[in-house]
């Protein structure tokens, strides 16, 4: 027995060692001395409390390969999850329920874009050599440590990063804000299958007389197949469990209206919660260049960032760069559509899928004259009319990384002017500042010019001229701001203004968040520093919940029966609109929006087109026009002999909610706390099966906030409980008084490695509103790795 226990021991120890070992193998290194090959000149890279790299090299080239190296080492994985779902290939590696999301992407054409983008590059151009050097030292990384954890468990085999690989990941950045994919079907089938009325809620203009606004003929195996297509446009990126773009904030103050007398620039980035966090901060420093910037997965340059002299931040312009067209066939011809009068054929191509575990998979790829045809991804469930893509991104040249190289060093108006310009796709706010005084706004995008009477807002027939486009607006007609007479400039994704006042089609976001945010900046009571600019950031409040409710509650207090729901009646009334973790009316406003949403529509349009109609951006504008108009046809039962009304869907939708609130939160009210119902996960790709879960990712947080406030942690419309979907990826401060001083945060940590220091080192400051330091130039280092050449 003593032997017994002995050799346990020792294989116990053996196995704790080896464990130790593994993990440790698999950790960053922040300190010490490591041989890069292919540098020009030694490296130091200083890490500060949070592992936040500050890179000092003495020419761009060793700089941008430093960057690549040590970005490599603490988010390898996600440069590898990031560029297989672009380019289509998470199936080698996840397996075959990620087929669907892999035709999907494949269907979009994005890596055909991409190899076309790198055709175009000047091979000679700086944002070029910048590319090529940190891709060297992402590379320079894996070809020298061992593999990422996810790596091992996934059996993933090393394959160099490309260029390509970049530019694919800008393709999907391009495609996360493209709502058209959900939002034009189901509008298709509301306008063509229930009718014009039911359409004013969306606030569309509708021509159902005009000959360019013609309605595509759609039979019933079109509709099945457009809502499929929308469910799997929305499923595709939740599959993958990678960060998809949704919204922002962000704003500038001119020094009239600030402390320090300089002007002060916030923003926080609205995108999906993942492990890790989409941005990675770095400063990087050579001889006549300096940023602190935050980075995306396998971009040298940063998409937000700041230094002494200027700073921006960014939103999603939300534009409609993407059309969807149906195809008229010929029916002797099957291969053949009609464009402008003539037949012309689809043309078609094979890609092969690789399936792990399974025989690759073959996908036939069409494209008509308007662009590729994306409803072949459903294979045999597709109807036979086709629906063509036209997209901005696959119809431009798009120079974004010039663009992005150029903004990095724009400490001007007319340079950042100039750079903006170079961003095709997809539509990007750029608010910023500088240590001059200026601050700036300009919408990055090429606006397209469609036939006069077209609205793109609904699906286009192919065979008449709506389909066509005309060109590209100037530069010039997009939204801008250049030192308004307010002082402050506010970008919030609502509904913007051309200075020329031409349409600017979207799927904007209600204006209530920017209107909260305006509110404050207007005062001349405050002066703004990053102090009280982080009560502004963390704002629970706006109208919307309010200004929904007002036309209902008359009826509320009618129907509202005993003395606690006239009590929850009377607290809506009095409700502000605001979402602490305390707040019992605003889990009662969320549980009665979805039932009264579901009590008016769900009859109309049935399961599949009210999931999908819930999950555009069109429904949150649309449910306040909807409870002010008793008179909406969506109040009435269809498909029954009963005609309903508003009170009667109020009465259901207060009857429904409080029946699940007590039976999912409890019977006494006092226990509907929205922090309880109300809670955020970050989730990582591998996280979605268990027991990983337990492994990978961070949380639950009880959330403050919600939709459509400052602190926008967002869920879908539903019943309770509610997770977070969405929310700022970053919160920045920043005051060009000392912008060597700045406040930042990341929602969970900088570092991607399971294990390591930095991996939720952040996590529980960012859920309680704390910020931390983003220190500029000769920081206290926590440790200092050195990067030297090879001998």
């Amino acid at each position: 027995m003593k032997r017994s226990l002995s050799l346990l021991a020792v294989t116990l120890t053996a196995l704790a060692a080896g464990g130790f070992w593994y993990v440790q193998s698999k950790l960053p290194q922040r300190q010490g001395e490591v041989t890069l090959a292919n540098l020009q000149a030694p490296v130091s890279v200083r890490y500060d409390e949070r592992g936040v790299p500050h890179i000092r090299a003495r020419n761009e080239t060793d700089l941008y390969r430093a960057l690549g190296y040590v970005h490599a080492q603490d988010r390898l994985f996600q440069m590898e999850i990031m560029r297989r779902l672009a380019r289509g290939e998470l199936a080698e590696v996840l397996g075959p329920k990620l087929v669907p999301t892999d035709t999907l992407f494949r269907s979009l054409r994005i890596r055909d874009q991409a190899k076309l983008m790198v055709s175009r590059q000047d091979k000679q151009s700086p944002a070029w050599i910048a590319l090529q050097a940190y891709l060297d030292g992402v590379n320079a990384w894996q070809a020298s440590h061992p593999k990422p954890i996810e790596f091992d468990i996934l059996g993933i085999t090393p394959r160099p990063f490309t260029a390509e690989d970049t530019l694919s990941i800008a393709g999907y950045m391009a495609y996360s804000f493209a709502a058209a994919f959900r939002t034009e079907p189901v509008l298709t089938y509301i306008r063509d299958q229930l009718g014009p009325d039911y359409l004013k809620i969306f606030d569309l203009d509708w021509h159902p007389e005009g000959a360019v606004q013609a309605a595509p003929k759609l039979a019933a195996a079109d509709w099945q197949s457009l809502n499929l297509l929308a469910q799997r446009s929305q499923q595709a990126l939740f599959d993958a469990g990678i960060p998809q773009f949704e919204g922002s904030n962000a704003w500038a103050v001119a020094g009239s209206h600030t402390r320090s007398g300089m002007p002060l620039l916030a923003g926080d980035p609205h995108i999906s919660f993942a492990v890790p966090a989409v941005w990675y901060e770095a400063e990087l420093s050579a001889p006549g260049f300096n940023l602190y910037g935050y980075h995306q997965a396998l971009n040298p340059f940063a998409s937000l960032g700041h230094n002494r002299e200027f700073g921006w931040s960014l939103t999603m312009f939300q534009n409609d760069d993407l059309d969807l067209i149906a195809e008229q066939v010929n029916p002797t011809q099957p291969n053949e559509v009609r464009i402008n009068g003539q037949w012309q054929a689809l043309t078609r191509s094979e890609e092969q899928i690789m399936v792990k575990g399974e025989h690759p998979v073959t996908l036939a790829l069409r494209s008509s004259p308007h662009g590729p045809i994306v409803n072949d991804v459903l294979g045999k469930t597709a109807s036979t009319t086709p629906i063509a893509m036209w997209w901005t991104f696959l119809e431009s040249e798009n120079p974004i990384l010039d663009g992005f190289y150029e903004i990095n060093r724009a400490n001007t108006r007319e340079k950042m002017r100039s750079a903006a310009a170079k961003i095709h796709a997809p539509g990007l706010n750029l608010v910023w500042a500088n240590a001059r005084g200026d601050i700036g706004w300009w919408a990055a995008a090429r606006l397209p010019i469609r036939p006069e009477g077209v609205n793109p807002a609904f699906i286009l027939d192919g065979s008449s001229a709506q389909a066509d486009k005309l060109g590209f607006y100037p530069f010039s007609a997009n939204p801008q701001q250049e030192n308004p007479a307010s002082g402050y400039i506010v970008s919030a994704n609502a509904q913007p203004q051309s200075p020329t006042g031409m349409p600017i089609p979207g799927y904007y976001n209600p204006a209530d968040r920017g209107q909260q945010l305006a509110h404050h900046l207007a005062t001349d009571q405050t002066q703004w520093d990053i102090h009280n600019s982080q009560a502004l950031q963390l704002g629970t409040t706006t109208g919307y919940g309010p200004r929904t409710l007002a036309p209902l509650l008359s009826v509320l207090r009618e129907v509202a029966e005993g003395e606690q729901e006239k009590e929850l009646v009377e607290q809506l009334a009095a409700w502000p609109g605001d979402y602490p973790l305390d707040s019992i009316s605003a889990t009662v406003f969320n549980q009665f929006l979805y039932e009264l949403s579901r009590a008016a529509l769900h009859d109309e349009l049935g399961d599949l087109w009210f999931d999908t109609l819930i999950s555009t951006r069109v429904i949150d504008a649309a449910l306040p026009r909807l409870a002010a108009d008793p008179d909406s046809p969506w109040w009435e039962h269809r498909g029954s002999n009963e005609r309903g009304s508003r009170k009667d869907a109020v009465v259901q939708a207060w009857h429904n909610s409080l029946a699940h609130l007590r039976k999912t939160l409890g019977n006494d009210p006092a226990s509907w706390q929205w922090g309880k119902a109300h809670t955020l996960t970050h989730g990582h790709p591998l996280g979605q099966q268990k027991p990983l879960d337990r492994l990978f990712n961070v949380g639950p947080f009880n959330a403050p906030g919600s939709h459509e406030v400052p602190n926008n942690f967002s869920a879908k419309i539903g019943p309770a409980p509610w997770p977070v979907t969405y929310g700022p990826s970053t919160r920045r401060l920043i005051d060009f008084a000392d912008a060597g001083q700045s406040l930042s945060i990341n929602p969970v940590g900088q570092s991607g490695v399971l294990f390591d220091t930095h991996y939720a080192d952040q996590a529980r400051d960012y859920m309680d509103g704390k910020y931390q330091r983003a220190q500029m130039g000769v920081i206290p280092a926590k440790s200092i790795l050195h990067l030297t050449p090879e001998p």
